[in-house]
C-alpha cells in the first residue's frame, strides 16, 4: 500500500462545535433551521468551486449578502472546522511514522482550504487535495482515480479514510480500499488490517 488518505472533516476535525455553530447563525440574522438547511442544501457545489463565497453565503441566506458579511460568515465556517481530532490525528502520525506516506482528500471550497492549510500540523502531510481546487467532489469517482494519478499509483494502492459511508462507496467504486471512520480506535485496528495484510508490503 503506497498511500493513506485521510479525510478532513469529522475525521481528522472534530463535528463544528455548538458554540462555533451558534456565533455563525448569530452572524447571519436568520432562523437557525433555515440557516443549516441553506448550508448544506448547497455546500456540495461550494465544495466543488461553482459558487463563490458570496454566491454560497447568499443562497444560505436567501438575500445579496454583503462583502463585510460574507468575510465574518467565512471566518466564522472556518474557525468551526479547524478543531483537531486529537485521537485521529495521533494515529495519522503513528501512520507516518511507521514510514508510510499520508495525504489528505477533503470536500472543501477553497476558502476553508485556504485555512485548514495555516494549521502547522497539516503541513505534514506528504500531500494534500481539496475538492475547490480539484472542480471535483466526493462521492464521485473521478475525484479519487484523480488523486491516485496525481500520486503516482493505482487506486488500489491506496487506501482512504472517511466518516460517510456515501464517500467510503465512492473510493470503493473507483478501485480504492476504504475504511470506514468510527473512531481512532476503530480506525488503529482497520488500518493494522490493510497495511499489515498479505500482499500490501
Amino acid at each position: 500500500m503506497k498511500w493513506v488518505l485521510f479525510d478532513y472533516g469529522e475525521v481528522l476535525s472534530q463535528s463544528q462545535p455548538e458554540a462555533d455553530r451558534a456565533r455563525m447563525v448569530e452572524a447571519s440574522g436568520v432562523d437557525p433551521d433555515l440557516f443549516w438547511r441553506g448550508y448544506w442544501e448547497h455546500r456540495l457545489e461550494f465544495d466543488r468551486g461553482t459558487l463563490t463565497p458570496a454566491a454560497y453565503w447568499s443562497e444560505v441566506l436567501g438575500r445579496r449578502v454583503r462583502d463585510a458579511e460574507v468575510e465574518l460568515l467565512v471566518r466564522l465556517d472556518i474557525a468551526s472546522w479547524t478543531h483537531a481530532n486529537e485521537g485521529a490525528v495521533a494515529v495519522l502520525e503513528e501512520v507516518r511514522a511507521a514510514g508510510r506516506r499520508v495525504a489528505l482528500l477533503s470536500n472543501a471550497p477553497v476558502c476553508v482550504a485556504d485555512g485548514i492549510e495555516r494549521l502547522p500540523w497539516i503541513t505534514t502531510m506528504n500531500a494534500r487535495f481539496y475538492s475547490g481546487h480539484l472542480g471535483l467532489v466526493k462521492p464521485d469517482a473521478e475525484i479519487y482515480l484523480r488523486v491516485a494519478a496525481e500520486l503516482s499509483a493505482r487506486p488500489s494502492e491506496c487506501v482512504f479514510i472517511d466518516d460517510r459511508l456515501v464517500n467510503v462507496s465512492g473510493a470503493e467504486s473507483a478501485g480504492m480500499p476504504a475504511i470506514h471512520f468510527r473512531g481512532a480506535d476503530a480506525l488503529r485496528d482497520g488500518l493494522k488490517a490493510v497495511l499489515d495484510g498479505p500482499g500490501t508490503r
